[in-house]
């Protein structure tokens, strides 16, 4: 099998009530290599109809199916059997990340495996530690608890720049909270998924315990709408957030929403720029080509180390060798789509209208025909309330920014609809912690960007509502009930 060949057993069907069904609709979305922009699968394109009956079959093994009556060491039992087959399938996962989605193969690799087996045996182990039931006692004295019970029905959506592993940490602990899922897939990307739901088939849950669909936005926003839908875990931009939790707001339908970032890395004034230059480029240009919600694409610099600051990410930035990512010596590869290099496109121009200085990068490379590649790319002398500064680009773009001090270069960072993640630059552990605590953002790294589902992840402001990994990311999918008895119960 060629490393650039996606097999699917079952691409033109939808996974609804534990069997692959005939779509409602006769049209397909094609999946692109975004390297070569080749068609490498096409998948079934669901319709109003389809929607409907993954609702259905979800709600039915729901209210009356046994998973969520089952004890949560059963449930426990079918993630660490997925678990397994995670292990035994990255490479393929690997392989489609790399294809779907532009990152490099060898960063994909090792990547996949903490965020697919990894995120499974995290909530594997969680069925033993994590407190369904908590008892107390009243005011009045009486016997008490408290008791976690699943939240429902999930509707989980999945975007495209990393759909296994954001699709697994929502579907880990859904799962072992007792919900049914419907995944929703991207249009982009939906491979993932498919496989995903083949593996759901070979390890046996019940009828309509995960069901997998791949659909437009009109046809997602009616898993949204649908009042049998309990939740909804969603990952993407913010103005697709803020529909979501407009559009659930009506009947008061849960949410969990890990939105966009504008994310800032404060380099402090002992730290040496070089190394944190090296630190900040490669990891922005080399894992998804900027193409991640938590990337740390405003460098805040003191103003007499910018110019310092903004030669050395130049030079990392030309450094890299853009190319496919099945090859050896590339380290950055290409956007998802010809819509979002034309985004990126765009915000470049903008940026130098409204009068950054464009040090090196932004533009396509002269020497890739075909592929969704954009050259790394260095803004210097960036104003925080630009365009560039302000909105998230989602691509290859850095923006530097001077600061006069670190009081100043807080408040900049803080100067954001934003606030996902962060990092602070200084050999000064103690000073470290002292802004970290300053800065309004849900993740903050010492010296690099260091999120972690494990722990958990998720935003303040714009940026998001809830968390997702850790028992945070459970108790997502938990409605906590109190029970007061007259006596105990035997």
């Amino acid at each position: 099998m060629s490393e650039r060949t996606i097999q699917l057993q079952h691409p033109h069907r939808l996974f609804i009530g534990g069997e692959w069904i005939q779509p409602s609709l006769s049209a397909s979305f094609d999946v692109l290599d975004c390297s070569t922009e080749q068609v490498v699968a096409s998948v079934a394109e669901a319709g109003s109809g389809d929607v409907a009956r993954a609702v259905q079959a979800a709600r039915k093994a729901f209210d009356s199916g046994p998973w969520p009556r089952m004890t949560v060491l059963e449930r426990a039992a079918y993630l660490e059997k997925l678990a397994q087959r995670f292990e035994a399938m990255n490479d393929e996962y690997a392989r489609v990340w790399s294809i779907e989605s532009g990152i490099v193969y060898r960063v994909a690799q090792p990547r996949i495996g903490v965020f697919l087996s990894g995120a499974f045996r995290q909530y594997t182990a969680m069925a033993s530690t994590f407190a369904f039931t908590e008892p107390c006692t009243s005011a009045t004295g009486n016997a008490a608890y408290r008791v976690h019970e699943p939240a429902g029905v999930v509707v989980a959506i999945i975007p495209w720049n990393g759909p296994a592993g954001l699709m697994a940490y929502k579907v880990a602990p859904a799962l072992l909270a007792g919900c049914t899922v419907i995944i929703k897939s991207s249009p982009e990307a939906p491979c993932s998924a498919y496989l995903f739901a083949q593996m759901c088939e070979e390890v046996g849950f019940p009828p309509g315990v995960v069901n997998v669909l791949t659909a437009d936005r009109a046809v997602s926003e009616e898993l949204v709408r649908n009042p049998g839908v309990d939740k909804i875990t969603f990952t993407g931009s913010t103005a697709a957030g803020r529909r979501i939790a407009a559009v659930a707001a009506d009947r008061i339908a849960r949410v969990t929403l890990e939105l966009g970032g504008k994310s800032p890395a404060l380099v402090l004034d002992d730290y040496d720029v070089e190394v944190a230059a090296k630190t900040i480029g490669a990891s922005f240009f080399g894992y998804l080509s900027g193409q991640v919600c938590h990337s740390l694409t405003r460098v805040i610099v003191p103003r007499a180390k910018h110019d310092a600051m903004t030669e050395a990410l130049a030079e990392v930035a030309r450094n890299m060798v853009l190319g496919d990512p099945f090859d050896a010596a590339s380290t950055a590869g290409p956007l998802a789509t010809a819509r979002q290099r034309e985004t990126v496109e765009r915000y470049v121009a903008k940026g130098t209208s409204e009068g950054a200085t464009l040090v090196t990068g932004g533009k396509r490379p002269a020497n890739k025909e075909r592929g969704f590649f954009f050259e790394p790319t260095v803004f210097a002398n960036v104003d925080n309330r630009s365009t560039i500064a302000q909105e998230e680009i989602f691509g290859p773009v850095l923006c530097v920014i001077p600061a006069d001090d670190t009081a100043h270069a807080v408040q900049i960072a803080n100067d954001t609809i934003y606030g996902l993640n962060a990092a602070v630059f200084t050999d000064d552990s103690h000073l470290a912690m002292q802004v970290a605590r300053q800065i309004r953002a849900g993740s903050v790294g010492h010296n690099a960007s260091r999120t972690d589902f494990s722990v958990g992840f998720g935003g303040f402001k714009q940026s998001g509502i809830g968390r997702e990994g850790g028992p945070e990311g459970l108790a997502a999918f938990l409605e906590s009930k109190t029970i007061i008895m007259e006596a105990k119960p035997c």
